[in-house]
């Protein structure tokens, strides 16, 4: 399976999931340069897929917009033949990841967005498209809020560095020295405040482009972070969901795949949308 490994195109890479092993035994992943969530986005959950049955493969982030019904990027669906997740804040060390048990719930069935494909062609803007996915869950999680889709366009009418909060379970740090850098850190909810750096590029009929420069006080998706939301700065409403990075150290430039677009919504709300009204 392709979410195995880290894929790369140039120095584009999928900010997803990770080999088997370090979903076993490895070091554990959280938002790079950011903070314990502390209960503010208690809808964002761990997700880990299958790629043959009883075979935990890689893992994403994602978020719950209605009791079933769990929002995520394409490229963690896509090839997968089961999930469960967690929405529990801290995941380090629960007993029952990533095979299950009561502290996760199920998934019962597992949508990728028609359209989409990784790679497509060279380079940009063919990386990748349609990176979106949807779960429904085996049972409804209630809670008092869930993430909230936006409204049409939302995106074109924010201005450049308008506030964005990142969340998600992936990567935190890189260590370095002494061999070969490593990511590591907690398998916990972790939040990051980030910024949206530009309205008209190759991308942006699709894709948000996000700061990652921690010296700046910013934070970034790291690999692990896929299919977590990017919301408006504040809020609940997610305009995006965590896609791919341009470098190893995730740092620079992050981007998100758009959730506001008239295809997106479209296909969520013809597909599923009684699930979530």
């Amino acid at each position: 399976m392709r979410r195995m490994r880290v894929f790369q195109l140039g120095t584009l890479m999928v900010a997803s999931a990770l080999v088997a092993v370090m979903l076993l035994s490895g070091p554990a992943f959280a938002i790079s340069n950011g903070e314990p969530d502390a209960g503010r986005h208690p809808y964002v959950g761990l997700i880990v897929f299958d790629d043959a049955p009883g075979h935990p493969a890689w893992r994403c982030s994602g978020s719950l917009i209605s009791p079933r019904v769990v929002l995520c990027a394409g490229h963690c669906t896509n090839g997968a033949v089961a999930a469960r997740v967690w929405f529990d804040e801290v995941v380090q060390g629960n007993p029952d990841y990533p095979y299950g048990g009561p502290s996760a719930v199920e998934v019962e069935e597992i949508y990728t967005m028609p359209g989409y494909q990784s790679p497509y062609a060279p380079g940009l803007p063919g990386f990748i498209t349609h990176d979106v996915g949807i779960l429904i869950l085996s049972k409804p999680v209630h809670m008092d809020e869930y993430g909230e889709l936006p409204s049409e366009g939302l995106v074109d009418t924010l201005p450049v560095m308008t506030d964005v909060d990142l969340v998600g379970y992936g990567v935190q740090e890189m260590h370095r020295g002494g061999g070969q850098p490593y990511w590591y850190g907690l398998r916990n909810r972790f939040y990051a405040p980030a910024q949206l750096i530009a309205s008209e590029y190759i991308l942006s009929d699709e894709f948000l482009m996000l700061t990652a420069n921690p010296a700046r006080g910013k934070g970034g998706i790291s690999f692990g972070d896929s299919g977590g939301p990017v919301l408006l700065g504040g809020t609940n409403t997610i305009l995006g969901v965590n896609s791919f990075v341009n470098s190893y150290e995730c740092t620079g430039v992050t981007y998100s795949c758009r959730v506001d677009t008239a295809d997106v919504l479209e296909w969520i709300y013809t597909e599923f949308g009684d699930l979530i009204d």
